[in-house]
């Protein structure tokens, strides 16, 4: 019968795992494949980063409970977690609960998803079988059958490129050990970057948090020449909410980045467009458009580029899937999350009716959920599995129900600009370190 197979879930990050919390608390079966080592094997890639949301949206509701139940030691609300912080102090514990571990396979990458028996084309009978999820483990393919699927595989392998027009080529492609997508550690990596030429591509979070470190090694190496590239018409426009943002600490990074920019420490380059990246030498020379204007710089040594992430599907090719032809999510929420309408505080929560594909039973959780947009919180994720379960166990009321509430952000991609900010008291001293988070890696 169907309905005695597991549910599977793709993937052991924060939102994976509160799927597999709350299939616990329903007493449902399932199996959780982790295609990283480790718990939180995506996360741990960016785990020297503070986030903005403190640690009461961090915590699933149903892990908490779990974790709780085993005498966890849970960590203060307030505090603002690393991501480190976030597997070591919480993901792990939850893995390690026995009604989780015995159901955990490490080092498993889903390489293929498909109806048992039938392709995507066929529709008879589709309903009434099992899926079949081919896994590699080691050398070998092993295939899983399950009445349902939960992706949270995120979006953190898969980075977009550096060029505008969001196009992968052959020359940035060859040009890899020369470019660390997403945000590096920069403190551990500063002899790759000291007295050399970097460029920072993006305007999110990351990109930010990027340029504070950035800044910071021009302290210690003063022969570092930075270059910050942004698509936006003014730099103005990452400032976001400052000190009327209600995660404080996202406000915190938008008067610190105001600071340096103004400081004149690095070079702002915006708007500037990349269409083309070419090795010269040990160099990278980099060629777009300023200001509308054909414009190239040489000598680049090094490129940082964070420019967000995007979906997988690569794997879901047997799959029939509901995707926006743009934000490369579920149609249902892409006017929800599409960065060129809404702001981080627009974004209502949502859960399994608006997160339906056209695959029955098969979920897109998480980061992944949003496709290409840019924003996303961990208890927005929490949300959507805490939904999708109570309908895969019947409890359509409790699916329907909104269980969430989060801090009214809107005005934090708005572009406001506080002249004051600079000198907001809640930046301390000029000899005080306050440290800030990054932007979407939550996945």
């Amino acid at each position: 019968m169907l309905y005695t197979l597991p549910i599977i879930i793709i993937g052991a990050g924060p939102v994976g795992l509160a799927a597999a919390a709350h299939l616990v608390r329903k007493g449902e079966s399932f199996i959780i494949l982790e295609s990283g080592k480790e718990i939180g094997a995506n996360v741990l890639e960016w785990g020297h980063v503070k986030m903005f949301s403190p640690w009461q949206y961090n915590i699933d509701i149903a892990s908490r409970e779990l974790l709780e139940k085993a005498a966890w030691n849970s960590p203060g609300n307030e505090e603002l977690p690393t991501g480190n912080e976030l597997v070591n102090d919480y993901l792990i514990p939850l893995s390690q609960l026995p009604q989780i571990k015995e159901n955990l396979l490490l080092n498993a990458k889903v390489v293929g998803i498909t109806r048992k028996g039938i392709d995507k084309l066929k529709n008879q009978n589709r309903e009434s079988v099992p899926f079949q999820v081919y896994v590699e483990v080691g050398d070998e393919i092993n295939v899983f059958e399950a009445r349902a699927i939960i992706d949270a595989s995120g979006t953190w392998k898969n980075p977009n490129p550096s060029l505008s027009n969001g196009l992968w080529t052959t020359p940035e492609r060859n040009l890899k050990g020369k470019i660390h997508y997403g945000i590096p550690n920069v403190r551990e990596m500063e002899q790759r970057y000291a007295n050399k030429t970097i460029m920072v591509v993006g305007s999110g979070h990351s990109a930010i948090n990027t340029i504070l470190d950035m800044a910071e090694l021009k302290e210690k190496y003063p022969n570092t020449a930075i270059y910050w590239v942004l698509r936006k018409t003014n730099v103005a426009a990452v400032y976001g909410g400052q000190e009327n943002d209600q995660l404080p600490a996202r406000g915190e990074l938008g008067i610190r980045i105001q600071k340096v920019v103004e400081s004149e420490k690095i070079n702002v380059l915006t708007p500037f467009y990349i269409s083309q990246l070419l090795k010269e030498g040990s160099h990278i020379k980099v060629y777009g458009e300023l200001n509308g204007k054909e414009f190239s710089i040489s000598n680049v040594d090094e490129m940082i580029v964070s420019t967000g992430f995007r979906p997988d599907t690569s794997f879901l090719d047997e799959v029939r899937l509901n995707l926006d032809e743009a934000v490369e999510s579920v149609k249902a929420i892409a006017p929800l999350i599409d960065p060129n309408f809404h702001s981080c505080g627009t974004v209502r929560p949502h859960g399994e009716a608006e997160l339906r594909q056209s695959e029955k039973d098969f979920y897109v959780v998480g980061m992944k959920s949003y496709g290409r947009a840019p924003t996303f919180l961990l208890a927005t994720g929490y949300e959507q599995v805490r939904s999708i379960v109570a309908y895969m166990t019947g409890d359509e009321k409790g699916a329907k129900e909104v269980q969430l509430e989060l801090p009214e952000t809107g005005v934090c991609s708005t572009g406001i600009i506080n002249k004051s900010a600079a000198n907001n008291s809640c930046c301390g001293s000029s000899e005080s370190k306050i440290e800030i988070i990054t932007s979407s890696c939550c996945s």
